[in-house]
């Protein structure tokens, strides 16, 4: 966790000099607007470790105030920074250009203008993400599978992921996932990992929601890597306190037929082969795999009918989708797998960090099953 920590406000640290790079045109001349930056921007990258740590010691509204304010600022930030790399890159581009054909010169982005109209375009796509982040999307997925256990003749499963209930994420926008899970009635609620951002004492209350929920065929959940950060204990007891079974490596049956397994995070320590947890495939039994992350082991392929995942958010704030989608390249949607196999990847439920979404808008995802075979 160290060497995270420091990597990250290394990395942090840089983008910041990025923009400054960007917006040094704009800046008034004089040493004050210049200290005035770097305090400001010191602050700003130390703040998610100084919430963490007024988390700890529960300064509560201290905590909550720091987080508001820098991830906000960590949004708009990388926003700019985005902006400006792409601005460094064409410059960099013309410079090698210019030295073959004197006449490009011209192109270079510099000066006020740049920075200026740059600026403009991250406030406004900055507040548009904004409100892009409450506006919770339903998704509807329609399969047909070989059968279903005898009785059902559609089985509708609701899925939530990447909450992040804590400092940010709380009451109001619990309720507004819980009361759209419950107009979507489904037959089974599923949690794929990251329900929850916090420590203990930020939860408070935000368990009693989902008992509201009473699915026929139950509630079930794994643990993504942030339910490693909150605390294995806090986490477990959350998670039981609100009613859901916690699948750790293990299948179980409902309704006389269908099978769910749930395997953790790899991050919880505890992660076996998903083959291993599944068993031999069985022709005709319908399968769902909750796992957190979206990877599909090739050895468990058409052992499973469906795998839902979650963890990448679809970068949450583009173009940070280019990024993940290089270690999730199935980072949101639907995608076969083998003969009988299927993923499905959530964009998330709620957001981490910033609470801004880009071209990623929140969702909670319905997935209907209907049978090949009607028993």
């Amino acid at each position: 966790m160290t060497l995270f920590a420091i990597a990250f406000l290394l990395i942090y640290s840089l983008m910041h000099l990025m923009v400054w790079w960007g917006v040094r045109p704009i800046v008034p001349a004089g040493r004050r607007p210049r200290v005035a930056a770097v305090a400001w921007s010191a602050l700003m990258i130390a703040a998610p470790v100084l919430t963490r740590l007024l988390e700890r010691v529960e300064f509560d509204p201290a905590a909550r105030t720091m987080a508001w304010i820098g991830y906000l600022w960590m949004g708009f930030l990388w926003l700019a920074f985005a902006l400006f790399t792409a601005q460094g890159a064409w410059n960099g581009a013309v410079a090698l250009g210019g030295r073959f054909r004197p006449a490009l010169r011209g192109w270079q982005l510099a000066g006020r203008r740049p920075a200026v109209l740059a600026l403009a375009v991250v406030t406004v796509a900055g507040t548009w993400a904004f409100f892009e982040a409450r506006q919770l999307q339903v998704e509807r997925v329609r399969l047909v599978v070989p059968r279903l256990p005898a009785g059902l003749s559609q089985l509708r499963i609701v899925q939530v992921s990447d909450l992040h209930l804590g400092l940010i994420n709380r009451e109001t926008v619990l309720a507004g996932v819980v009361e759209r899970v419950r107009q979507l009635d489904p037959d089974l609620l599923v949690v794929t990992g990251d329900l929850l951002d916090a420590q203990r004492n930020h939860l408070e209350g935000l368990s009693e929601p989902w008992r509201q929920l009473t699915p026929t065929l139950g509630k079930f959940a794994v643990v993504g890597n942030h339910e490693v950060y909150a605390g294995r204990i806090n986490s477990l007891e959350y998670l039981q306190k609100a009613g859901f079974r916690v699948l750790t490596n293990e299948v179980v049956t409902v309704n006389g037929g269908l099978r769910i397994a749930g395997v953790p995070d790899p991050a919880w320590g505890e992660a076996r082969e998903d083959a291993q947890v599944l068993g031999p495939a069985e022709t005709g039994v319908t399968t769902i795999l909750l796992k957190h992350r979206p990877w599909v082991e090739p050895a468990a392929i058409d052992r499973f009918t469906l795998q839902l995942s979650g963890h990448a958010h679809r970068g949450q704030l583009f173009p940070f989708n280019l990024l993940t989608g290089l270690a999730y390249p199935m980072q949101d949607g639907l995608y076969r797998q083998g003969q009988v196999s299927w993923l499905y990847t959530s964009r998330g439920t709620g957001s981490w960090g910033p609470p801004m979404r880009l071209f990623s808008p929140p969702e909670v995802t319905l997935i209907e099953l209907t049978p090949a075979i009607v028993k």
